[in-house]
Parts: C-alpha cells; structure tokens; sequence
C-alpha cells in the first residue's frame, strides 16, 4: 500500500529572516564589518511548516503577511517547498522581520519586529475546517497569544492532537497547556513552563541542541544523541527538527523514530545556511538516521 502523507496545520509567524555573518557576535556599543548578508523566508511558524513538507507532510499555513515585496517572495518560497498558502491573510501591516547575526562559531542573536503577524486574531470558518481535518495542529508563541489558544481549544475539541512549540517562552496559563498532547521545547522553554505543568503534558521532547534530545511520555522515557555534524549555522536547526519530527509523528511513528529523525533534521539543517532554506528532506533524513542509529 502506498503510504498516505501526513496533513498538517501549522498556525504561526511568517517572516523575511535579514541575516548578517561576522567573524563573532558583537559587543554592546561595538560595530564590527560582516561578511555576508542574506533575505530569506523566516519565521518560527513557516520555517517548521516548510521542514514538515521537505520531511514528506502535506502542510498549510495559517498566517499573515503585509502587502508589500517581501510577502509576494516569502509567499512563492512557500509554495515553492509545498506549503498550501490559501489561509494566509495579507495586511497593511509591513511583514514580520528577523534581524539574525550568525557568527564562525554558528551562534547567533536574533531580533524579531513581529508586524503582519500581530495583526493574527481570529480564525474563520475556513480555518478552523482547516484544522479539524488534520492530523496535527502545530503551534508556535510568535503570533497574539489568543489565536494560539483558540486554535488549540478547536483542535483539541475536535480530536486532534496538538504540538506546542512555546518559543519564544513566555508564562502560558493553565487551560492553554491542557490542550496540548506533544510538547517539543529547549531547555530554556522547558524551565520557563516549570516542571509541574510538563507533567501534565502527554508528551514532552526536550531539545538540547548539540547533544540531541530527551523524551518523556507515560509509557517511556528516553534520550537521542545528535549526529555528529559541521555545523554553519544553527538558526534553523531547532525548527527544522520540529517540523521533522512533526511529520514523522503525524503519519504514526514511534517517539523513538520520530525523535530520531527530528535530531537528524535538526542536524543537517545545522550544516546549511539560513533558516528555512535549510532544512532537509525526508530522504536525507532518514539516510541520515539510518547511519547515526544504526
């Protein structure tokens, strides 16, 4: 039989990621000469929409960009990766921007002017069809903390599960949390939500960068190491696995595989410049984890 594609739908940020390589971060006060600038499609919420469709999902994207030149491009580059676009408001709103600075060591800072997706507040009819015929809704803290939440709630009451990426952290309340079945957040996030409330969370993915990731869920617990890899620039790398491990969740795959491959997308998204652009496809990945979890 031929395996059916996952459907996800992914409510969240839509950027033009701006980005500046230097030989290291600057100081406060300091300037320093870059040495190379780049645009490109950003966003927490279309970078994982694009990792999940270069991972093998069917994806849409519920989001809002302005009206100028930057959302025409950042729109056909969604397309371009396979990401339905048709739920995308377009506002008078300048689009969301993301000043990155990446340095030779692949740390970076990154500055986010939020724009057309603050404008996000409601969900029509059209999307909340959208999300009651998926089999995962995937979430993000980039856009207004209320469409967030009734985008959960509408999920959740519709039988479908929920991952939450709460990044950037920020304190979630109580009833938001008990919508969520899958929870994939670094330890930064993880702190930031505290221990008493990941508890209540079905599943919870802790990502720890270089080292891989942690898994703790009713039946299992476990940790994955991360391949070992060159890494240019983690800017993505984060939402890559995300999306990764999304589409390999969504079309019914163990946590142990769909961890693994999110650590496997994670990484070579690492190799590679930029954010979306960067993420890797199903087969890559699977090469990938194939060798590392031999």
């Amino acid at each position: 039989m031929t395996e059916r594609a996952s459907r996800i739908v992914v409510l969240g940020s839509i950027n033009q990621d701006v980005t500046v390589m230097t030989p290291r971060l600057p100081a406060p006060g300091e300037t320093l000469m870059g040495t190379a600038l780049g645009r490109s499609l950003g966003g927490k919420g279309a970078n994982q929409a694009v990792a999940a469709a270069r991972a093998g999902a069917q994806v849409a994207m519920i989001g809002s960009v302005g009206s100028d030149a930057a959302a025409t491009a950042l729109l056909g580059d969604l397309a371009a990766h396979g990401v339905e676009i048709t739920r995308v408001r377009r506002v008078e709103e300048p689009t969301g921007t993301a000043l990155i600075t990446v340095d030779g060591r692949a740390e970076n800072t990154i500055v986010v002017v939020p724009g057309a997706n603050g404008t996000l507040q409601t969900l029509d009819d059209a999307d909340l069809a959208a999300i009651a015929g998926a089999d995962l809704l995937l979430v993000q803290l980039e856009v207004p903390l209320a469409i967030v939440r009734a985008g959960i709630a509408h999920a959740a009451a519709a039988g479908v599960p929920v991952l939450l990426n709460p990044s950037p952290a920020q304190p979630l309340p109580t009833e938001l949390l008990a919508g969520v079945a899958i929870l994939v957040a670094n330890e930064g996030e993880a702190a930031e939500i505290g221990p008493e409330a990941l508890a209540a969370i079905p599943h919870v993915i802790t990502t720890l960068g270089a080292r891989g990731a942690t898994y703790v869920g009713a039946a299992a617990s476990f940790a994955v190491p991360a391949p070992v890899v060159y890494a240019i620039d983690t800017t993505g790398a984060g939402d890559s696995f995300t999306g990764a491990f999304a589409a390999a969740w969504a079309r019914g795959d163990s946590p142990l595989s769909a961890v693994r491959q999110g650590c496997a997308s994670g990484a070579l998204a690492a190799t590679r410049p930029g954010a979306s652009g960067s993420a890797p496809s199903r087969s890559e990945i699977e090469a990938l984890a194939a060798q590392t979890y031999a």
